[in-house]
């Protein structure tokens, strides 16, 4: 898991700039920078979700972990299978993407 997604996930969690469950990231995501999916997403919204962040030209990051281990890293007590950042910088998107990219290799 990137560091970098790690402290982005705690940061904008605390600053209430993320969209999180996948109903909701589902709704919003015209209006996300980045999008986090675990993989206790259901295929068929997986799916859906990954449709449409194509066609907005939002990137998406398959999180290597179950939605109990994602709702650990933004610091919460339950169970988040989607999260949207709504507000991150460019350069932060592309070094996650890039970290989670040497990851998956």
């Amino acid at each position: 898991m990137s560091k970098l997604l790690e402290k982005s996930l705690r940061d904008s969690h605390k600053e209430g700039n993320v969209t999180i469950g996948t109903r909701q990231v589902l709704g919003s995501v015209k209006n996300s920078k980045l999008i986090v999916l675990s993989q206790s997403v259901k295929k068929e919204m997986f799916e859906k979700i990954e449709s449409d962040a194509k066609k907005e030209k939002i990137p998406l990051v398959n999180f290597q972990g179950t939605s109990i281990a994602l709702g650990k890293l933004c610091g919460l007590q339950f169970r988040i299978s989607s999260i949207a950042f709504t507000s991150l910088s460019d350069t932060n998107v592309k070094s996650i993407l890039k970290d989670t990219e040497t990851e998956e290799k």
